[in-house]
């Protein structure tokens, strides 16, 4: 698998990054998503209703392998039990590059998603971990949720950011305002605010749109500084 995308709720990893798949998935890579948790506790909508939305907000980007593990929503920790099904996901499907939520967020799930991701990239290359064979995921890639921070880097969407909204809009029971639900910070504006945000991180670089992300290691241009092929 070229990229795997771990996020601790369905949606999470479509906010931040749906852009970037969707265009990746175009070029034909092999991209694969992972949810921690069913997202249970979430104030609307049901784990069912939510797993389907899920599964069309993946046919949608054209992804076609969507991972759903079963850990506790808002009972993320750091524990053995928690980082070893994410290193089984890792072994199983040998993705090149990692990608999860940026550690800063409002969302404790988000920030301790990404910690026991790193644990897990890490315990998945060693080889007298666990019994599947290891596996050294070549970079690790964070994206943003619900923060907005200057990003290490950032990927041009602009070709895919109908599709990123089209994913979002998949999600019906988290990001609009039926009569059955309650409000929450997603239903009042959330898919416009993320647009809008990807709006500004395009016209930092001269694109129209862009998803913003960090890394906490140096990058390696594939370019040279005057744009020609190294």
């Amino acid at each position: 698998m070229h990229m795997l995308a771990f996020g601790a709720h369905p949606d999470d990893v479509e906010i931040g990054m749906g852009g970037t798949i969707a265009k990746y998935a175009q070029q034909g890579y092999d991209i694969g998503i992972c949810d921690l948790t069913l997202a249970e506790l979430s104030s609307n909508g049901t784990v069912h209703t939510r797993q389907q939305e899920a599964k069309q907000a993946a046919a949608i980007l054209g992804v076609h392998t969507r991972i759903q593990l079963n850990l506790p929503d808002r009972g993320l920790t750091i524990q053995k039990e928690h980082i070893d099904p994410i290193v089984t996901v890792i072994r199983t499907y040998r993705p090149k590059i990692v990608f999860a939520p940026y550690w800063e967020d409002r969302h404790p799930d988000h920030g301790q998603c990404a910690r026991l991701v790193e644990e897990a990239v890490f315990s998945a290359a060693i080889r007298r971990y666990g019994e599947l064979p290891p596996h050294r995921v070549q970079a690790v890639y964070f994206y943003m949720i619900n923060g907005f921070h200057r990003p290490h880097f950032v990927i041009d969407i602009s070709d895919t950011i109908d599709k990123k909204l089209a994913s979002l809009q998949a999600y019906e029971s988290q990001f609009e305002r039926t009569s059955g639900s309650v409000d929450t910070p997603l239903t009042n504006g959330y898919i416009e605010t993320v647009k809008s945000r990807e709006r500004l991180f395009g016209k930092e670089v001269g694109v129209s749109f862009a998803e913003g992300f960090m890394s906490k290691k140096p990058i390696i241009l594939a370019h040279d500084l005057l744009g020609e092929e190294r």
